[in-house]
C-alpha cells in the first residue's frame, strides 16, 4: 500500500523505506483513525502534481512553523529523536488534545 500510495500522489517509486510507527487518533467528532508512519532515505522519478493537495519539500528544520495538529509536533518529534518503532496514541476533545499515549504509557503533559 505504501509504495502505491506514494506512487500515485508524488510520482516517485521509493527505493528504500522504513516502518516507523503507528499512530491511533481517537476523538469525539469523528470514527478512531489509524496511521501506519514510514519514512524514507531514497526514491527514484520524478515530482508529479497530486490532485489531493499541494504537495512541496518542506526542510526538516522548518517543519515546526507549519500550522499541524498538536499531536502531529508528537510524533514529529519521536521520528527525529528515536531509531526504534513506537506506537502513539493521540485522544482529542473537539480540536483540542487531552490524552498521549507511548507504547502504552499514557505521558504526563509536561512531556507532550
Amino acid at each position: 500500500c505504501l509504495l502505491r500510495e506514494v506512487k500515485e500522489e508524488t510520482g516517485l517509486t521509493l527505493t528504500d523505506y522504513r516502518f516507523r510507527g503507528i499512530i491511533t487518533f481517537v476523538t469525539d467528532c469523528y470514527e478512531t483513525e489509524y496511521m501506519c508512519l514510514y519514512t524514507a532515505d531514497s526514491f527514484e522519478g520524478e515530482l508529479t502534481e497530486c490532485a489531493e493537495g499541494n504537495l512541496e519539500w518542506v526542510p526538516k528544520h522548518k517543519l515546526s512553523n507549519l500550522n499541524l495538529w498538536q499531536g502531529d509536533y508528537i510524533f514529529l518529534r519521536l521520528l527525529e529523536e528515536r531509531e526504534e518503532f513506537f506506537s502513539l496514541k493521540l485522544v482529542y476533545e473537539g480540536d483540542a488534545l487531552v490524552q498521549v499515549a507511548l507504547n502504552g504509557k499514557e505521558l504526563p503533559e509536561e512531556e507532550w
